[in-house]
């Protein structure tokens, strides 16, 4: 039962508390500093329930078809050639039987931690082994840098604790900082991807000004794509356009409403017309833009809190 004399923040913590989720405040957040209020915002948990379907089902599509090269691995242990973390971490090469019970976990883990089943156990154990893999899959002379937030995204949903569709009115500082962490780990992959074309070419302007997009198209280029190589302005054009929109890309941190709807929305047709054009998808950043939008919406009205529909 409220009590109409109990100050609305304390009543509002009291409620969490004894719901055994640990939130913090308006009041308190308000205390911090700008940096903290921004970093850790107060947002629904519902949406962490959302969010954690989308990647843990987009986990095991990952595992059987983008990364499906790992039992393959197992057959040549000799070509192993370890990131720096996991020699860091001292992981041996992986074999067949142990890729296929790594496989099998991570299937498991995921599905149960997607359902809200012993959220922070199957969280954790799908994160584990789907770290793993990707140590092994990207462990072959060939490093993918699209499943940065990917990876982040597994690690840092643990932490959150119990999310559930019906927690659309229940904030969290935690819901907060894990989705802040896996926008960062988004627009990072793009900033990244500027310093790394700097770093190779030398020259930022040998890279705008080279024919990266011709050879791309030469090589792996749709027929439709075809005609643009006749325009070499044009795609020269398209590189310096890539360069910009990648490294301002974190401006998508600082903006709010329609502004980043449309950044994502810009982003995603970018990554669609790079898969139309060139057979390049994406997808594992593509589906961590998800962590900018307001998932909860999704959630229908039936399944949420009582005084959420009020």
């Amino acid at each position: 039962m409220n009590d109409p004399t109990m100050p609305a923040d304390r009543e509002h913590a009291d409620a969490n508390a004894s719901s055994g989720t640990q939130t913090l405040t308006t009041a308190e957040a308000g205390a911090r500093n700008g940096f903290l209020r921004w970093f850790m915002p107060e947002l629904p948990l519902a949406r962490v329930a959302v969010f954690r379907v989308f990647i843990y089902i987009f986990i095991i599509i990952d595992v059987l078809t983008i990364s499906g090269d790992v039992i393959a691995h197992g057959w040549t242990p000799e070509f192993y050639q370890p990131l720096w973390l996991a020699r860091a971490l001292h992981i041996p090469a992986v074999s067949v039987l142990g890729a296929q019970i790594l496989l099998a976990v991570i299937i498991v883990s995921s599905l149960l931690a997607a359902a809200g089943v012993i959220q922070r156990l199957s969280g954790w154990a799908a994160a584990l082994s789907f770290g793993a893999w990707m140590f092994y899959t990207q462990g072959y002379g060939y490093v993918a840098h699209d499943h940065m937030a990917l990876v982040i995204a597994a690690f840092v949903l643990p932490t959150i604790g119990a999310a559930r569709f019906r927690d659309v009115a229940t904030t969290s500082a935690r819901a907060g900082w894990a989705l802040r962490v896996v926008q960062i780990a988004v627009v990072l992959t793009y900033f990244y991807s500027v310093l790394m074309k700097w770093i190779a070419s030398g020259n930022i302007a040998h890279w705008g000004n080279g024919a990266v997009i011709i050879w791309a198209l030469m090589r792996r280029g749709a027929e439709w794509s075809k005609p643009f190589l006749e325009m070499p302005g044009l795609l020269i054009a398209a590189q310096w356009a890539t360069l910009v929109f990648e490294f301002l890309s974190p401006i998508a941190l600082f903006l709010k409403g329609k502004w980043l709807y449309g950044v994502v929305a810009f982003f995603c047709l970018f990554h669609l017309m790079t898969y139309l054009a060139l057979g390049i998808h994406f997808l594992p950043t593509v589906i961590c833009w998800a962590a900018f939008l307001p998932l909860e919406r999704l959630v229908p009205g039936r399944f949420a809190a009582p005084e959420a529909r009020g």
